[in-house]
């Protein structure tokens, strides 16, 4: 195995190592990695190798149990998570022309997050807004009855809203 544990000059990913380790317990694979997602957002490479040294569980130990749950995922989601309906109701009455207006607007796939980090998409099975279909929900908030029109305006929108500082 090559060298695993950062050098002394790294004090600061030791010390998150540590605390992570401290929080969620030694031999707890699952409950290391929701400790790591909580604290970061995602599961760095260093951070996970620096524990993985440091509780002497293998890498790819945690890397078999991160890639098995899909609550885990090793890359950060964008400022804005749009979540994307895909319901019978949201279905029927064209999500599947939403997901193509937000890939294309995007430049995503679902999953994905935009190069500049603003916006991940994700779909989701139901959101719950049947009576607004197709729903879109971005960040806390429902948009509903939306047109890829209508949602590529909003995301416009959002932009502008982010580029100038302004609370969307």
């Amino acid at each position: 195995m090559k060298h695993c544990c950062t050098k002394k000059d790294n004090s600061v990913l030791q010390a998150e190592a540590k605390e992570i380790i401290a929080i969620a317990g030694k031999e707890k694979t699952i409950t290391i990695l929701q400790e790591i997602q909580k604290k970061k957002g995602y599961i760095p490479e260093d951070l996970l190798r620096e524990i993985s040294c440091l509780t002497k569980i293998a890498v790819s130990d945690f890397y078999g149990v991160a890639t098995f749950y899909s609550q885990f995922r090793f890359t950060p989601l964008g400022k804005y998570v749009i979540k994307l309906c895909n319901g019978t109701a949201c279905f029927v009455s064209g999500a599947d022309a939403l997901y193509d207006a937000l890939c294309d607007f995007l430049k995503v796939k679902n999953g994905e997050t935009t190069m500049d980090g603003l916006f991940t998409l994700e779909t989701a099975a139901c959101l719950g807004c049947c009576s607004l279909a197709p729903v879109v929900m971005i960040g806390e908030r429902v948009y509903g009855k939306q047109t890829p029109d209508s949602i590529r305006e909003l995301l416009k929108s959002i932009i502008s809203a982010d580029s100038s500082g302004a609370k969307s």
